[in-house]
Order: C-alpha cells, then structure tokens, then sequence
C-alpha cells in the first residue's frame, strides 16, 4: 500500500529508500530501535510546530532562538530544506531541585524558567517609560551562576545602559509540598516596570498555553485552566494577547482590557508588570506550585507524614567525598557534579532534568559508579535494587532493543558494589545476575564460525553513537567485563559451577574479541581497534577504548589501546576535545575525559591537557551538555546538563588521588604541579574504593610533600595487594605497612 501511494503521488518509493539506507549496515535483528524512532518522532514534531517561529520574529523569543534565528549570529542555521527547526546550537539549561525529589524547573543562559516538565515559561523584563526594553533573550551583557548552597538557586543578572535585572530561582518546600520561587529585582533609570511574562515556549521550541485567567484576590495566574502562577504582591497592570494579535509585547503601549484570554493556536501571552525606578526596586515574588508534577508512583515524598521529611543538601551532602584544591573552577565543577548525581538520582537514575528525563541502564550505570565513588553507598544501594524488577523475563536488561551493551555494565556495577561495600546479594539480586549473565552467554552469536564476528555480541546499534548497526566491540567488552563481575558474585553467592561456567565463557568471548581484531587489515586497522571488524579506523573506535577505562580487561601499556588513543589524539580532537562525528556533531566532554582516563593510567601528564579543555567548555553554572557545538559553545546534542558528562568529571578528579589499578591502589598519580607549589593543602575523599574507604591529602614542605593516608579496610572483601604514591615531580613510595598515614615525598 506504502508503495502504491507512494507512485500514485509521484513520490520516491520510501522502503526501497529505506532497504538501500539498510545497506550501509550490517544486517541485524532490530533495524531502527522503536524507543529511538519514538524520542525522535516526539523530538520532530516540536520541530514542525517551530517552523512557525520564521514568520512571527517579531516576537520576543528563547535564547537560542534568538540567536539561531539571527543572519549575523555565529549561531545561525539556514532552514531552506529542514525538515523542522530544533534547538541545534544552545542546549543549556541548568535545574534546581532538591536531593529527594524528582521534580527539576530548568533555567536557560538567559533566565528563561520552564517550572513544569516539558511546559511553557517565564520570562523576566525590564520595560522603560520611554520606551526602551531589557529582553535577557535578545541581551549579550548577562551573567549567569549555579549557587550551590545552602539550598540550588540559579542566579541571572543582565543589563542593558543603565538597566539591570536580577533574578534567582529555587525549588523551595512549603508546609510539606514543592513550589517554584523565582524573587526578581530590576533597576531602570527613568520609570519604568519590572515584567513578568509567560511564554508559550521553553528551550525545545513552542509548548502550547490555550488559556490565561488572572486572579485579583490572590494575585496570579491560572494557566490552561490547571496550573497556578502567584505573585507576591499586586502588578500594576497586567496585559494579555493571542496568537492573532500577536506577542504581548505589541500591547503593551495600550490600554488595559480583559483579564483574561483565549488562543485556539495555544500561543497565548501574558504580561504582568510592577513598577520599577532607580533604586533598586523589588524583589517581586512569584510562587509556582508543583504538587501535581509529582510521580503518582511511591517516591521518597517531600510531606511531612507519611512519608520520610526531604532533608536539606548539607545533610544529603554530609559525608560525600570533598575536593580540596587551590583552582577555584575545578574546585566548583566538582561541587557542581556532586551535586548533579544527587539531582538526578532521586526516585530513578536519569541522565537529564529535560531531554533525558528517563531511564537507560547505561546512563545509570556510569552515574552510579561515581555516586558510589564519592560514598553515597546507600544512595547506590536504593537504586540498585530497583534493577531486578526491571529485568526482562529473558535476562536482557532492556534500554533500547538493539542495543547490547546494557546487561554487561549492570553485571560491572552490581560487581563494583558488592566490592566497595562487601554487601550479601540477596535472591533476587542473585537471580537477576545469573539471569543477566546467561542472557550474555546466549546472545553470542555461534553460527558463521570462520566469519570476523564470530562469537561476538550481534549486530546492533550502538549505545554511543557509533554509526548503523554493526558488530561494535564496545558491546563485546561490556559483556565480557559482565560476565566476569558475574562469575565472582557467583562464587560468593551461588555454586562454583556457575562460577566457572562464567568465567570460561567470558575467556572465550574475550579470545573471539581479540581473533576478531586480528582479521582486521593494517590498513584498517592502523595498529588500533576500530569501532567493529567491518569498519576503518574513525571516531567510532572511541568505543573500543572502554576496555581500558573503564573496565581495565587491558594493562596500562596495552598496544592495542595506546594506537587507538595516538589515532584518536591526532584525528578526532577538536579545540583540545574529543570531537565525534557520528550524530553528536559536537565536542564531547564525557568522551574526553575517557581518553584522558586511558592517559592518566598510562602516565602520560597529556590527561591534564584533556582535564582543562573539558573544564574550559563547562557552561557558567558549571553544566556539560552531552555536545558541545564548536563554535557557539552551546550545546548541540541531547540533555543541556547531562549526567553523564558530570559522572565522567567526579571520577576524574577522584581518579587523580585515588584509583585502583585492579588490585593495586594508585594514590596522588593526577595531582596538578601546580596545585602543591602554591603551598597549600590540597585532597581527596573519603572516597569508596574497591579495598573500602581511603581519604589522602598532601601539602609541600621545605621543597618536600607529606602525604597522608586515612583507610578502613576492615570490611571490605580483600585488601590490596598494594600502595602506591605517585605524585607528579616527587619520589614514588611503594607502602610497605598499609596502617602507616603519613608519608615524606623527596622532590625529583
């Protein structure tokens, strides 16, 4: 029927399209993962709406829109044959939000606040008498900056001549239930007024507001008939407009009419404005409610019974792993990721407050290595245990079918965990295991055995964006490292039968890697490992790194790995980033940081160079979106403050004072020079390590480092086998008595 349609109109036929694309892939079980097709339908649709924005840019629009849009901007992308208009060059945004409570208002470069998921906005103004405005949107004189205590406040401060505007936004708890407040002051030299606008807009594009009421008694809004704006006094006058009439901005020379409005194409605007004058007037308060954004599933509630009380950041941050170093921007980054996992980790683990506000297994994965690695064990354990029900019947621990990687990280992290906190598996978290593991076993594919990808995970495509489906080793590494994680919990909690059965099938699978890799032609191959058995050496093969960090299945000196990391050194870094071609288009910050992982544990002092072009494309609230567009700096792919990106930092500076070297412990390798020449102090931890809890510190001494060592390996399931100090410019030590705590470093 598709086809005959498709003649009839004269349009080219879209499933031979579809078969020839096909082509460019191998073939595979799953061609297009439907939960991938679904976020991009969604992603799309907004997109068509967008294209309305073209005609109406006489209205005052988001941040990147404002710049997307503008012919001189750096920004701007030409729309002649777009499909549809996305947010393509600015994806930043910041949330506030508190450490229990899956509910995260976002705040763009500008100031724009989006309160409900995936809702409309408010946007702050200042408007003078004489005629002259203050748009933050439309302003280049803005600073912006994540607050981080004592409770998350993103502050906005713009100014245009002699105007100013300043807004902070929280989520605050009120008699036990959430609200939004947003306290803004402004200043204007003649009189003027401070605006509170609602937009039918949030940092995706347009989202729809069919209706406006504004109450007089209790001063505020009612928006599409559900959702309450409060003002914390009275605006002097307030001003409405509709699609048809156009932005609001258009009535504000007029004369006040209805208090209310209607718009059948859902842009309806509204304006309430408070005067304004030299002084510094406000703040003018607005409280946004958010009960009804709350899961209607159990979560670890905010009201006072029955429920558990929300506890402040100070209390949730209590006893996680501090940073001390004399660099004030590494310093707040790492305060900043801290508190990112915390954000993102409250009933669920999502790799985003917006974009990707779900779940993947692999995104938690990686995020729940480093929420253990800064000692929120028990944080770790709450979400851990939500893994087995989610299991499928199958074993497959399911993100995206198509993708292979999922059941080998749970199998790594739930090993991780067990060793960091010596915990007992309990059934079911041992059936999910075995499940998990024999899932791995069977997926392998058997027939062809002459063939590259024999014994390999199947054709698939790619968790990390590697191109179409293929037979991609950042699959095969995850499982092995899976099954191997699998065969020592099965020998700690389950039969030794088991046991061995895993570890003999992660040794095949880990050989059929390694006879795959050596079909490869030189010329392929360049001394490294591609992305797949069928591919040349590109961006791609970031994937293939995995087997160095962070799963460490190679030494430190691997050959293999050091020729994928010169490659990708010398032929994919952009700007001192990690650049990847395949649908990101971007700078990648998590990426990045893997390969200067990969250096670190090689001893190449080159990681620092990678630490410092990562910290350099943080946004000013100290965010990573998951792409960093090379030019503007904005964000060009997926979530505008991903988890991902703000896990690689923890463990990256983590890792600079304490690592395992698998059954070694590697302390202070990382430290800057720098950072011990100014004098003082600087550390780390305590931080969860595989040998349990370790804390070090180091201050320079008449040209001479003490080092001090705090650990508790009482109960922890091994101790290491040994300790190493190996700060840059002082004598390694090799610890002789792991009770000793301080150490002299002779200078090189």
């Amino acid at each position: 029927m598709v086809k005959r349609a498709a003649r009839a109109y004269g349009i080219i036929d879209p499933l031979n399209f579809l078969a020839r694309f096909r082509q460019f892939a191998q073939p595979s079980e799953v061609q297009e993962p439907i939960e991938l097709l679904r976020a991009g339908i969604i992603f799309h649709a907004r997109g068509l709406i967008n294209k309305a924005i073209q005609h109406n840019l006489d209205w005052v629009w988001p941040y990147w829109v404002e710049r997307q849009f503008n012919p001189v901007d750096v920004s701007f992308v030409p729309r002649a044959f777009s499909f549809s208009h996305i947010n393509l060059t600015h994806r930043n945004w910041t949330a506030v939000g508190h450490p229990d409570l899956p509910l995260y208002p976002i705040v763009d470069p500008r100031g724009l606040v989006t309160p409900h998921y995936d809702g409309w906005s408010i946007d702050l103004w200042i408007i003078s008498e004489n005629g002259d405005f203050l748009f933050p949107s439309k302003n280049q004189n803005t600073i912006q900056k994540w607050i981080l205590s004592p409770n998350l406040e993103v502050q906005t401060i713009s100014r245009k001549k002699e105007m100013r505007l300043e807004s902070l936004v929280s989520l605050d708890i009120n008699d036990g239930s959430p609200f939004l407040n947003i306290n803004v002051t402004g200043k204007c030299p003649e009189k003027g007024w401070l605006a509170v606008a609602l937009r039918p807009y949030n940092p995706e594009g347009i989202q729809f507001i069919d209706n406006v009421l504004y109450q007089e008694k209790n001063p505020g809004w009612v928006v599409n008939a559900k959702n309450p704006v409060k003002f914390g006094s009275t605006p002097e006058k307030v001003f409405f407009s509709n699609y048809h009439d156009g932005d609001v901005t258009h009535q504000l020379i007029k004369t006040e009419g209805s208090r209310q409005t209607a718009c059948r194409v859902g842009m309806a605007t509204s304006a309430a404005l408070f005067p304004v004058s030299d002084d510094e007037s406000g703040p003018v308060q607005v409280q946004i409610p958010l009960d009804m954004d709350l899961p209607r599933k159990k979560f670890f509630s905010c009201r006072p019974a029955p429920g558990p009380v929300i506890e402040s950041w100070d209390n949730a941050l209590s006893s996680v792993a501090s940073l001390q170093v004399p660099d004030e921007k590494i310093q707040f980054l790492y305060d900043a990721a801290v508190r990112t996992m915390v954000l993102l980790s409250a009933d669920s683990v999502v790799p985003g407050p917006y974009t990707y506000r779900r779940f993947w297994f692999r995104d938690a994965c990686m995020m729940l290595n480093a929420i253990m690695a800064i000692g929120m064990t028990e944080r770790a354990f709450r979400l851990l245990d939500t893994f087995p029900d989610l299991q499928k019947i199958t074993g497959y621990f399911h993100s995206q079918k198509g993708e292979w990687d999922s059941n080998g990280q749970v199998l790594w992290i739930m090993d991780r965990f067990q060793r960091m906190t010596n915990h007992s598996f309990n059934r079911a978290w041992m059936k999910a295991v075995n499940r998990g593991a024999e899932w791995i076993i069977r997926k392998r594919v058997r027939k062809k055995p002459e063939s590259p990808h024999a014994g390999l995970l199947p054709a698939g495509f790619s968790a990390e964006h590697l191109g179409p489906n293929d037979y991609y080793y950042w699959d095969d590494f995850w499982g092995v490292a899976g099954l191997r994680g699998a065969a020592r919990l099965a020998g700690l909690f389950d039969t030794r039968n088991k046991k061995h059965k895993y570890e003999s099938e992660a040794e095949s699978f880990e050989l059929s890697i390694y006879r795959s890799i050596d079909t490869i032609p030189e010329h392929r191959s360049k001394g490294g490992i591609p992305a797949s058995p069928y591919r040349r050496m590109d961006a791609g093969a970031i994937g293939s790194m995995v087997a160095d960090y962070p799963l460490q299945l190679t030494p430190a000196d691997d050959p293999l790995i050091k020729n994928t990391t010169d490659f990708l050194l010398k032929n994919c870094f952009h700007k001192g980033a990690f650049f990847q071609d395949m649908i990101h288009s971007g700078l990648n910050a998590y990426l990045t940081l893997d390969i200067a992982q990969t250096l670190l544990r090689a001893g190449d002092d080159r990681f620092m160079d990678l630490l410092r072009s990562v910290a350099d494309m943080a946004s000013p609230t100290g965010q990573w979106p998951e792409a960093v567009h090379p030019l503007t700096q904005g964000g060009c792919m997926g979530d505008g403050q991903h988890g991902w990106a703000a896990a690689e930092w923890i463990m990256m500076i983590r890792n600079l004072f304490i690592r395992e070297e698998r059954e070694t412990l590697i302390l202070g390798s990382g430290i800057f020079p720098e950072w011990t020449s100014s004098g003082e102090s600087v550390g780390f931890g305590p931080s969860s390590t595989l040998f349990g809890p370790v804390e070090v510190s180091m201050i320079k001494q008449n040209n001479k480092g003490i080092f001090t060592i705090k650990t508790d390996f009482s109960n922890a399931p091994s101790r290491p086998a040994g300790i190493i100090i190996d700060v840059p410019g002082f004598q390694k030590i090799k610890v002789a008595d792991p009770d000793q705590q301080r150490f002299t470093l002779e200078a090189l």
